[in-house]
């Protein structure tokens, strides 16, 4: 059963990681980590080396330089693999198997004991628990994705990396997920979430790493990434956007529009986006 988790190494750390297939660099030495209970958002375009670095993680790839560890014990070890849950981007559940059957054939693969108990309380966190019985194969797209998160989550692991797992959500769906990353916080896990959808990175993750051609080109907390975008104040029915202004300056200049006898309704301190980050990011380091 989900339960929450004590005190633990990082959960997941690469050091100097590189994978080359044949002539093509996948990674080209690339240094992550991922603390107890953090969420971190996995960026890039097509090719960037995101499913390369997720596949070493979990074990599927061999590395071909550097080190992984996922909570301290080398990835593909069993220690590992016991230690971390995975969701692939094209993931295929047997159609006649119901969602039951398939938390129960995890939960053997995966030598759980949580028996029936740990399959009610994944279905129910996952909004599945009413379709238990129903057969894969009659399931939408968006109920066959979140129960691949609750087959993720069987054996209450401590690292999970996730690819693209609101890809097939409708806005409903990826509120479902998003409110089960955030008791996963809570609860200590670990996640590496693999998505290309950055509103949804920006609602939910602590920190970003953008990957492009094999190598990290930004990493940090959205906030500290963000650029002064100036500040915009509603005046009198009209907007005025003061470009090369801050948050310091918010206080001088409400204070020179009142003390002119002008009405402020609001004010908004403007910053980059996760989008526009991402973009100078990855177009900065192709140029």
């Amino acid at each position: 059963m989900l339960r929450t988790l004590g005190p633990m190494a990082t959960a997941f750390s690469a050091k100097g990681l590189g994978k080359r297939y044949g002539n093509v660099t996948a990674l080209g030495g690339v240094d992550v980590s991922v603390e107890e209970g953090e969420l971190v958002g996995l960026l890039g375009p097509n090719g960037a080396g995101k499913s390369t670095l997720v596949k070493i993680g979990c074990g599927l790839v061999r590395a071909s330089s550097g080190q992984a560890e996922v909570c301290g014990a080398p990835a593909g070890s069993r220690e590992a693999r016991s230690a971390m849950g995975y969701l692939a981007e094209l993931f295929r559940f047997p159609g006649w198997y119901s969602a039951d059957e398939v938390l129960e054939l995890h939960q053997r693969l995966a030598a759980s004991g949580g028996g029936e108990s740990e399959r009610t309380e994944l279905l129910e966190l996952v909004g599945l628990v009413e379709a238990r019985t129903r057969r894969v194969e009659d399931m939408s797209k968006g109920m066959q994705q979140r129960l691949g998160i609750a087959q993720a989550l069987v054996g209450t692991p401590r690292m999970l990396f996730l690819d693209e797992p609101t890809s097939a959500l409708d806005p409903a769906g990826r509120r479902t997920v998003r409110g089960l990353l955030e008791e996963l916080r809570r609860r200590g896990v670990a996640v590496l979430l693999n998505s290309h959808l950055l509103s949804e990175v920006e609602l939910v993750c602590d920190r970003v790493i953008i990957l492009n051609r094999g190598v990290v080109v930004t990493a940090g907390r959205t906030e500290d990434l963000a650029r002064p975008r100036g500040v915009e104040i509603d005046v009198d029915g009209s907007v005025r956007k003061y470009a090369g202004a801050g948050r310091e300056d918010v206080p001088r200049i409400v204070g020179e529009l009142v003390a002119a006898g002008e009405s402020v309704y609001g004010v908004r301190v403007l910053t980059s986006t996760l989008e526009e980050i991402y973009l100078e990011a990855v177009e900065g380091e192709s140029s």
